[in-house]
């Protein structure tokens, strides 16, 4: 049947519909959305994997659909600009009372609308559709039995669906909706991602009344069941009906431990305007008291930022702790003290090339951290910094001014222990060609010290260099000429401590016992160092065709030299800032200075020599062998040290630095770095890796480490996949090493199981951890249940796994980090930590 007369005739019919279609798609919608409100948006996707192919309401044959990979949004732009039209069997009725009879198929856009027999009155303007009632677009499928509506008075009845989400895999049905404008009911719904055939989970509700307008639903009589068995009922819950924000309760959070006891966290959203929102955390841990969290959230055109907190009127944990034998009030809170936390992360732009950047935090009391982490990380920082500042970048440039302060996170130390405060520090970057030979550049940097405990200063160090750089197909050359100049002002108090150490070393006596004209003698106000520093970084790159048991491999031969020369400077009378030696690595060898910040300058006449060699996969880059070594050799006695703790550099030869990886398979990888001093016949540091992979999620790691006098360490963890719904999950995280300090033991221990179903995912874990810097360890029990497409309910398990096992989320392993090969001039010195 032609199209022209019908489409027509279809036009008034077609703004009920239009009217309808956008409710029908919510519906089903609100629950999910309200309820996964706090998914995080780096969080492993839902898998599908061990669902049917075969969708619960497949595509309608001769629908056209929407288009691959199109949006819903897309979807809706695009049906805006066309026109609708009609097919049928056969036309009857009269000019007041037409009748559409056979196939009815009515197409907008990615809209379809299909029945078996349509009868619409032009007077009363009525509309009855039955027979196989469906609809479809690009982001809902749906089968009914009827369909009658009234458009004069804008209200709709649709009886018995069923429908399928098609950009997700929501399901469900209702007996009857009715629609009224804006406002409508649905009768005894459903929703849930499984199929029909295998209901692990759904979600009912007797009644649920929504008001598109406002965009709110009200269900009534809610259940969410496990199977057969009901585990929530909610007989009143308000909800969202689109993705506008609203006012309403996240998820819960539950878990067990020996800390904390019954540990329950119940956040609550406020939505106080478009640009802005606020989330209350209260929470209640059985063993230790309530506590309150909160946390605002704001966003305008230039800039954002996060303020949070919490607030703990009283810890029964410090009074457990105040009733020990050998409580110490002097390093504790006190008991009956609040206790709490404050960090606020934010940015402005204030044109295109400077932003201003803040990361501030105060901890009530130095045992904060540690008594609320869970994890040896929380354990790891004896320190928080606070910093604000502005920073620009172009091209050639980059440049700041911040302010830095410290708190002490760690109570087994003193403040002294402090890094010092910079307040405030300014820094210049500047590199640019020079013709097309050169490159000329300065770094410098200017800072005041501050500390609570400790006489401060200032320093200036200003850093121009020149070079040249070159380089071909295979080869580069790059010498670099700089001159470094560091200057003081230092405080009296520090400026006498200086020289009280100066003099008690040159004259062989303790510094009690320094005169005061021995003070004079090396007293020093304003120190100052001067050194041009020359070095010669050059490399080569040979490379071939091979082939290794039929497969077609790139051998590359890369030896690299670098040279560093600058003459001794006596810094004894310089104090130490915020300098800190390089642990000696790869790295390191192509670096002009072996220590952090401008407090020391390194002497050196040296020579880098080192080889690398790659095997690449020419199919697809794989590299299946990469291998490393390299030394330093030191044609003269490096007399600058750190400190007097610290040995200075011998000539002759460094320790060998060696690091190698191999992929025997695409799925199994071994690795290994090692440093050998020849010089004392000692092994510096041994690490072992290895990782295997199972199907697309299992997977193995086990690594081994050992630095001399530092630690001994082993870390097994894997995600072994059983069947394809069972799986096993562990960690053993052990220390061999021993001192005075430490003693030999376990870090972290996890072991659980998880079950997966096409929409239905359980994971259970037993953990335990190191919760204490005196090695106090803490025993915890989480269950998570996911209903996917809908949320989960328990402790955050995955976000635990993640950072115990290498590989529980598979995209991770391909994260590239930054290269310890390539040498950063200065590093730690002109480049601002990121605040966000």
């Amino acid at each position: 049947m032609g199209c022209g007369k019908l489409a027509a005739a279809f036009e008034p019919i077609h703004g009920a519909l239009h009217r309808v279609r956008p409710v029908l798609r919510l519906l089903p919608l609100p629950f999910s959305i309200a309820l996964c409100l706090p998914a995080m948006a780096d969080d492993k996707p839902e898998s599908w994997a061990l669902c049917p192919v075969q969708d619960v309401i497949p595509s309608f044959d001769g629908s056209a659909g929407p288009e691959p990979g199109a949006s819903a949004q897309a979807a809706r732009a695009d049906r805006a600009e066309q026109s609708t039209t009609i097919e049928g069997d056969q036309l009857g009725g009269t000019e007041q009372n037409l009748e559409y009879q056979g196939n009815i198929e009515m197409r907008r856009g990615d809209q379809f609308l299909g029945a078996d027999n349509l009868q619409y009155d032009q007077e009363a303007d009525t509309y009855v559709a039955d027979g196989h009632v469906r609809y479809q677009d690009a982001g809902i499928r749906i089968v009914a039995d009827r369909a009658r509506g009234n458009q004069e008075t804008d209200s709709h009845q649709i009886d018995n669906i069923r429908y399928q989400l098609v950009s997700r895999r929501g399901n469900g049905g209702a007996d009857r909706i009715d629609m009224k404008g804006a406002e409508g009911a649905l009768l005894h719904s459903t929703y849930s991602t499984c199929d029909p055939e295998d209901r692990r989970w759904e979600l009912r509700s007797r009644r649920i009344d929504f008001d598109t307008d406002a965009g709110w639903g009200v269900a009534h009589g809610a259940t969410v069941r496990l199977g057969k068995f009901p585990v929530l009922y909610v007989p009143y819950l308000k909800f969202p009906i689109d993705d506008r924000r609203h006012t309403g309760l996240l998820y819960p959070s539950v878990s067990l431990s020996g800390r904390n006891g019954f540990d329950y966290e119940q956040p609550i959203y406020f939505n106080l305007a478009p640009n802005y929102d606020a989330t209350l955390y209260p929470r209640y841990m059985s063993d230790r008291g309530g506590l309150l969290g909160a946390e605002f959230r704001y966003l305008y055109p230039k800039g954002k930022g996060i303020l949070e907190g919490s607030w703990m009127p009283s810890d029964d944990l410090l009074k457990e702790r105040a009733l020990e034998p050998d409580f110490n009030p002097a390093v504790n809170p006190d008991p009956d003290d609040s206790r709490g936390m404050l960090r606020f992360r934010g940015n402005h732009n204030i044109n295109r090339s400077w932003q201003a950047r803040a990361g501030l935090t105060w901890l009530s009391d130095s045992r904060y951290t540690e008594d609320f982490s869970n994890s040896l990380y929380g354990l790891s920082a004896t320190s928080v910094a606070s910093t604000a500042g502005i920073y620009g970048l172009g091209k050639h440039w980059s440049a700041g001014l911040m302010a830095e302060y410290w708190q002490l996170s760690d109570y087994t130390v003193s403040e002294a222990s402090l890094p010092y405060n910079r307040l405030p520090r300014t820094y210049l970057n500047w590199e640019q060609p020079l013709g097309r030979w050169f490159t000329a550049g300065v770094d410098a940097e200017a800072v005041k010290f501050q500390h609570d405990e400790k006489a401060g200063g200032s320093r200036l160090d200003v850093k121009p260099f020149v070079s040249m750089p070159l380089r071909g197909a295979s080869w580069f050359l790059r010498p670099t000429l700089a001159w470094r100049h560091t200057e003081y002002r230092l405080d009296a108090g520090l400026a006498d401590s200086t020289a009280r150490n100066l003099a008690a070393s040159a004259y062989g006596i303790p510094a009690a016992q320094v005169t005061p004209a021995m003070l004079a003698e090396f007293r020093d106000d304003a120190p100052s160092r001067s050194l041009p520093i020359a070095s010669l970084d050059a490399g080569l790159y040979f490379d071939r065709e091979t082939e290794i048991k039929g497969s077609r491999f790139l051998h590359t031969l890369e030896p690299r030299l670098f040279y560093l020369n600058a003459p001794y400077r006596d810094q004894n009378g310089i104090p130490i800032f915020d300098t800190r030696a390089f642990t000696f690595s790869w790295g390191q060898m192509f670096r002009d200075n072996r220590y952090t910040g401008a407090d020391r300058q390194t002497d050196a006449n040296q020579l880098t020599l080192a080889l690398s060699t790659r095997f690449l996969r020419q199919a697809d880059g794989f590299e299946r062998l990469s291998a490393s070594i390299g030394q330093i050799r030191y044609f003269e006695d490096s007399r600058v040290t750190l400190n007097s703790n610290e040995t200075p550099v011998e000539q002759g030869k460094s320790a060998w630095v060696v690091d190698a990886n191999y992929a025997p398979t695409d799925r199994w990888t071994v690795g290994a770095s090692y440093q050998w001093d020849p010089k004392f016949r000692r092994e510096d540091l041994a690490s072992v890796r290895a990782r295997y992979l199972f199907g697309d999620d299992g997977v193995v790691n086990l690594t081994y480490r050992h630095r001399r006098d530092l630690l001994e360490q082993a870390d097994f963890s894997f995600l072994y996949p059983v069947t394809p719904s069972w799986s096993v999950v562990g960690r053993y995280y052990h220390s061999f090493y021993r001192d005075a300090n430490s003693e030999p033991g376990l870090l972290e221990g996890i072991a659980g199981v998880q079950w997966d179903s096409c929409c239905l995912a359980v994971r259970a874990l037993v953990r335990r951890y190191v919760r204490s810097r005196e090695g106090e360890m803490n025993t915890a029990f989480q269950v998570e249940f996911v209903l996917k497409g809908l949320g989960s309910a328990g402790q955050n398990t995955e976000r635990t796994l993640r950072r115990a096992i290498l590989g529980y989320y598979r995209d991770d392993l391909y994260l590239v980090p930054p290269s310890n090969t390539t040498p950063d001039p200065d590093d730690n010195i002109n480049d601002p930590d990121p605040i966000l």
